[in-house]
């Protein structure tokens, strides 16, 4: 797995199940995030029961790692509540089950104050890209994401601590 002596450990909240960040969920990828200057990173393996046909981990359980690390990615760096609008996802060589992989998010463009795209990778133990997406997110403030349901009182609250969002 990739080091992370030069990334800055992500705070996660541990009172929810997120299927994908959640220490709480044990069907879950409990996935960890660390940030640089420009890049969030996570280091993750695929367990067992998420395997698709034979050792091949499930095309959905991949489309989740880029989702989620593109939206860590856009939580820390645009510092606003965002969620996935749409999203774009190459699968470009097998993914293997029980193996290490990197998953690597970045915001590629701020296109308005509602808008963003950014972009995922998902590396092999080899360093070699395996998974690469594009999404466009919109951006909400707090406020909105309340009023939406998007995010309660306590996510709200993390959020402002962690990353500064108001």
């Amino acid at each position: 797995m990739e080091s992370t002596k030069d990334y800055r450990q992500l705070p996660n909240s541990s009172d929810h199940y997120c299927f994908g960040c959640s220490p709480l969920n044990p069907s879950g990828l409990q996935m960890n995030f660390f940030a640089d200057q420009n890049t969030v990173i996570s280091n993750v393996t695929i367990p067992d029961h998420l395997c698709g046909w034979s050792n091949i981990a499930h095309g959905g359980v991949l489309t989740t790692i880029l989702d989620e690390i593109m939206s860590w990615a856009a939580l820390h760096f645009i510092k606003r509540i965002t969620m996935t609008r749409s999203m774009n996802i190459e699968f470009i060589k097998p993914v293997y089950i029980r193996n290490p992989l990197k998953a690597e998010g970045k915001v590629l463009e701020i296109t308005g104050k509602h808008d963003a795209v950014m972009e995922g990778i998902l590396y092999n133990d080899k360093g070699v890209a395996c998974a690469k997406s594009t999404a466009r997110f919109a951006i909400f403030s707090p406020k909105v994401a309340k009023r939406f349901g998007i995010a309660d009182d306590n996510s709200l609250n993390f959020f402002a601590n962690v990353f500064g969002i108001k």
